[in-house]
C-alpha cells in the first residue's frame, strides 16, 4: 500500500545566509515534508508505532534548523536529509526549504529548494559498517537462519541479508527496527524480519527464542547473563555463536558502559558458553561499536555439538 505522509508550513527561525549579517540574525524559513515509510500496518492497528510520529518528527526538524548556522538553503536541506533518515524509518524524503524574506530589494516572493532523497541514497551515511570480527570470522559460519539479537538498527543484519542469510533481529526499540525494515525493503526486499521484545523482564523466566532454530546466532556489545540458556537452545546442533562484548576494563579505564554489570569477568565468556565447542576467543582492546572506536571486548566464535 503506497502512501505518504505530508506535513506543511513548519516554520523555523533558522541563521541561513551568504553573509555573515543573515547568518546572525535569525530569519523566518518555511520547510514542508513528503516522506514515505514503512506503515501499512498503521491502517489497521491504529497505532502510533507502527507509523512516524510527524509531532516528534517536526520538532526535530525545528531543533536542526534553527541550531546550525550555514551559508546555503542546499546545506540546511541536506542535513536536515541526512539526519532525519538516521533517526527515523523513512524510505523516502522530499523537502522544500523556502525563505519568505529573502534579503533581496523589490522582490515580494520566497526562494527555496527542493530535495527527493531515499534511504537508498543516504545509505553510504546512515548504514554503519558490520564488526571486525564478524567479516574476520564469516566464512566459518554455516548458511542458512540467522537470530541478531539486540540488533537495534540492524547493521549486522543488513551484512548478513546482503549475503544470502535469512535474519531475524529481535530489539525493545520498535523505531530502530522500523529503521531497519525500511532498509530492507529499499534495499531489494532484503530477507529480514523483526520483532520488538524486551529480553529482560523477567530475570527468572527470560523470553524463548526457541528450539534449535537457527543456524547462527550473532550478539554483540549486548549482556543479559539469564539469557544464555535461551541462546544455547535456539542453536541448531551444527550452528555457531558470534559473541562480542564489553569487558569490565572499558567500564574502568574508558567508564563505558556506567554500570559495571554490563561488562565481562576476564574469560567469564568461556563459562557462559559453557557446553559449545570454542572455535575462537580472545580478549584486548579490539575496534569498538563504530570503526573510530577502541574498547576492551571479549570475542568468542563457539559452535554447538
Amino acid at each position: 500500500m503506497a502512501s505518504s505522509i505530508i506535513i506543511k508550513g513548519i516554520q523555523l527561525n533558522a541563521r541561513c545566509g551568504v553573509t555573515e549579517i543573515e547568518r546572525n540574525q535569525p530569519q523566518p524559513i518555511l520547510l514542508d515534508l513528503t516522506l514515505r515509510c514503512p506503515n501499512d500496518r498503521a491502517f489497521h492497528s491504529d497505532r502510533l508505532t507502527d507509523t512516524v510520529d510527524y509531532a516528534a518528527l517536526t520538532q526535530r526538524v525545528q531543533e536542526i534548523g534553527e541550531c546550525r548556522p550555514c551559508a546555503l538553503l542546499e546545506t540546511l536541506a541536506e542535513h536536515l536529509c541526512q539526519t532525519l533518515f538516521q533517526e527515523f524509518p523513512l524510505t523516502q524524503l522530499k523537502v522544500w526549504v523556502r525563505k519568505i524574506r529573502p534579503p533581496m530589494k523589490d522582490f515580494t516572493g520566497s526562494v527555496g529548494i527542493r530535495l527527493l532523497r531515499s534511504r537508498q541514497d543516504m545509505a553510504p551515511t546512515t548504514q554503519s559498517n558490520p564488526s571486525p570480527f564478524l567479516v574476520t570470522q564469516f566464512s566459518r559460519l554455516p548458511h542458512g537462519k540467522a537470530l541478531d539479537v539486540a540488533t537495534g538498527r540492524g547493521r549486522h543484519a543488513h551484512f548478513l541479508a546482503t549475503q544470502g542469510f535469512s535474519v531475524h533481529g529481535i530489539d525493545r526499540d520498535r523505531a530502530a527496527l522500523n529503521c531497519l525494515q525500511a532498509q530492507a525493503q529499499e534495499a531489494n526486499h532484503l530477507p529480514i524480519t523483526t520483532e520488538c521484545l524486551d529480553l529482560e523482564m523477567d530475570d527468572l523466566r527470560p523470553p524463548d527464542l526457541g528450539t534449535e532454530a537457527f543456524d547462527v546466532i550473532l550478539v554483540f556489545f549486548y549482556l543479559y547473563r539469564p539469557l544464555f540458556p535461551q541462546l544455547l537452545k535456539a542453536l541448531k546442533p551444527g550452528g555457531v555463536i558470534l559473541y562480542e562484548t564489553f569487558l569490565l576494563e572499558n567500564h574502568l579505564y574508558r567508564q563505558h558502559p556506567r554500570r559495571k554489570e554490563f561488562c565481562l569477568e576476564a574469560n567469564e565468556l568461556l563459562t557462559l558458553l559453557s557446553g559449545l565447542q570454542i572455535l575462537h576467543y580472545d580478549e584486548g582492546d579490539h575496534t569498538g561499536t563504530s570503526v573510530s572506536d577502541l574498547a576492551f571486548t571479549a570475542r568468542a566464535l563457539a559452535r554447538k555439538p
